[in-house]
Order: C-alpha cells, then sequence, then structure tokens
C-alpha cells in the first residue's frame, strides 16, 4: 500500500500551477474550428495551442493519426508528471494514487506488446509515463524477459501484491483480462485507502472516488449486459468501495433483463438525470459520455468551493484526459468520414 505523509502539502502552489495549466485547456470554440478541418490540419493546430513540443519531438518518426495520438499522450504524461514532481507531503500521495492508474496502463501495454512480439520500441511508443514509474522504470520492465518477470517487478516497484489465484489463472489462460481485473479493482482499494477523511475538501475528493466507482460498475453492468452476460458473471467484474450501489443494487441491476427493469432502480442513483435520456434510447454510447460529463460536472463544482485542496488537481487532470479524448474523437471521426454532427457527439465538453 502507498505509505501516508504526516504533512499537509503544498495546496497553495500546486493548485495555482494547477489553474495556469487549465487556462490553456481548449474550449467549445476551439472544437468547432477542428470539426472543419482536416487530419493535418487539426495537427497544426493544437501544434500552436500547447502540444508544440511533443509534435515537434515526434515528427521525425511519426506522420498522419500516429503522430497525433502519441504526442497527446505524451503531452499529457509530461504535464501530469510535472504536477506529480511539484507536489508534496498528503497532496503528493494522493495526487500519486490517483495517477497510479497510468502504471496500471503501461504494464497492460507492455504486456500486450510482448505477447504481440512487438520490440522495446514499438512497446515505448505506447506508454504514457504520468504515474509514479517514470521511462527509466518502465524501459528496465520492457527489457525483461518473462512476462512472470515483468509482473514480479511492477509489483516490487509499487509495492503491489498479485495474488496467486491471479497469477495461476492468467497462465492457466493467457488472457490478460485476468490482470486487468485485479489492476482495475486494486488501484481503487488503493487510492480509498490513501485518501485521509480528515479534512472536509479530503472528505468530499473520497465520495468523489467513491461515486466513480459507481459509475465505473454500472458502466461494466450495461457493456455485459450489452454481451448477454448477466448475474453472477457480472458480479466477478465488480469494483468494491462504491458510494450509494450496495451489494444489493448491484444484484438487482447485474440480474435485469433489460433496461426497462432497471429503470426504476436507476432513478435513486445520483447521475440518474444526467444518463436518463440516452438509457431510455439503450444508446451505450450516449449513456457513457453522459456519465462523463457528470464527472466533469461535479469536479468542477467541488474545485469551485474548495480552492485549495487535492479536487482542482484532479478537476484539472478530468479536464485534461478528456480534452486529449475529444481531440482523438474528432481526428478520428473526421478521418473515418464521419459527419460533423456525429463525431460532435462524441464529445464530452
Amino acid at each position: 500500500m502507498f505509505r501516508r505523509s504526516a504533512k499537509k502539502g503544498n495546496y497553495a502552489y500546486t493548485v495555482a500551477r494547477v489553474k495556469a495549466k487549465k487556462s490553456l485547456l481548449l474550449g467549445e470554440e476551439d472544437y468547432n474550428k477542428m470539426l472543419m478541418m482536416t487530419v493535418p490540419e487539426i495537427s497544426r493546430y493544437i501544434s500552436e495551442t500547447g502540444y508544440g513540443k511533443e509534435m515537434a519531438d515526434l515528427a521525425g518518426r511519426m506522420a498522419g493519426m500516429d503522430l497525433l495520438e502519441h504526442a497527446t499522450h505524451l503531452n499529457m504524461a509530461n504535464v501530469f508528471s510535472s504536477i506529480l514532481r511539484s507536489s508534496t507531503g498528503e497532496l503528493y500521495d494522493m495526487v500519486s494514487a490517483y495517477l497510479e492508474k497510468w502504471d496500471i496502463w503501461n504494464l497492460k501495454v507492455i504486456l500486450r506488446g510482448k505477447s504481440y512480439g512487438l520490440n522495446a520500441d514499438g512497446i515505448r511508443e505506447d506508454l504514457v509515463p504520468a504515474g509514479i514509474l517514470g521511462a527509466e522504470s518502465l524501459d528496465k520492465l520492457i527489457a525483461l524477459e518473462t512476462d512472470d518477470d515483468v509482473i514480479s517487478n511492477f509489483g516490487k516497484m509499487t509495492r503491489m501484491s498479485f495474488p496467486q489465484e491471479v497469477l495461476a489463472a492468467y497462465k492457466a489462460s493467457g488472457n490478460l483480462g485476468e490482470i486487468e481485473d485485479f489492476l482495475e479493482k486494486t488501484h481503487y482499494v488503493r487510492l480509498i485507502n490513501n485518501i485521509n477523511p480528515a479534512s472536509r475538501p479530503s472528505r468530499l475528493f473520497l465520495e468523489y472516488i467513491k461515486e466513480e466507482v459507481d459509475m465505473k460498475n454500472f458502466e461494466t453492468i450495461l457493456k455485459l449486459k450489452s454481451e448477454g452476460i448477466y448475474g453472477e458473471q457480472v458480479m466477478k467484474y465488480i469494483i468494491s468501495g462504491g458510494r450509494r450501489i450496495d451489494d444489493r443494487l448491484l444484484t438487482t441491476l447485474a440480474n435485469a433483463e433489460d433496461v426497462n427493469t432497471m429503470m426504476s432502480e436507476v432513478s435513486q442513483l445520483e447521475f440518474s438525470e444526467a444518463i436518463k435520456e440516452a438509457l431510455e434510447a439503450k444508446d451505450l454510447t450516449a449513456v457513457v459520455s453522459s456519465l462523463r460529463r457528470f464527472e466533469l460536472n461535479k469536479a468542477k463544482k467541488f474545485s469551485h468551493l474548495y480552492p485549495l485542496s487535492v479536487i482542482p488537481v484532479v478537476d484539472f487532470m478530468i479536464h485534461k484526459e478528456l480534452e486529449i479524448k475529444n481531440i482523438r474523437a474528432i481526428a478520428r471521426g473526421t478521418e473515418s468520414g464521419l459527419d460533423r454532427e456525429t463525431i460532435k457527439g462524441l464529445l464530452v465538453i
């Protein structure tokens, strides 16, 4: 587990830096302009709005969509790493625990890359070193010969213990999903345990993360239901620690035969109004987008209420991640020939 610091942390300094970075994020007007552009024009536009260094650094090796996708991820990794390095005390503890999801992302990239026979450079291009593990640590993992060694050393680097039954199931099936499921559940357990609810802002942050667990579980249930998976098979993918969706409600939702039978149960959830229209339309993509907008708005609200806390920092990181997703959605949609209204419907603003 992470170790909690006894020191409060440099909230004023870090929040001031984050506020400056947030002022540079793209807005709806920028996205509307990008919707009128070709992919090369989008690349030039983002080069002039904060992504220039990463675009220039990668331009010799990549072009087109590859360049745009890798440069945006690299930019995000650089920004998040900078925030983490500037944080101290309990603020550092909470930010690093929140960013652990990128360490997990990178472990999955390395394991997948090795299974596909990619060389070190091929694997390295898809990494997002935005967590505790920097480029040097990730290179050490890439250089290891076997999956066992990679997983074992990742566990040592992050103080994460992999249960023998999880490792045995992975070896028996070769299915990376066994590892991925454990990692996602463990991330939320560690994050929740690392938030000290001693202050009102930290308690709100804890509630926010627990609400995120609820949304993740609800999204998982919907996705599995769309694939014809119900009941006990669903429950093994559920993350513990949610705020409002308890075991009883999880079981009810998992067993529901269709969306209509879920509606009365869903109505008691905080995000029910945000997803009602999309849920009634049985549009899973729209439900997920609605959940992201709800998450974004809630973080923004808390950020204004408690300006000297971890919340504005996480609020910025959520906005930054969504900016990357929006840029990619526009570029991919444009490249695929989707009409502007369809692409716009995919954006979370």
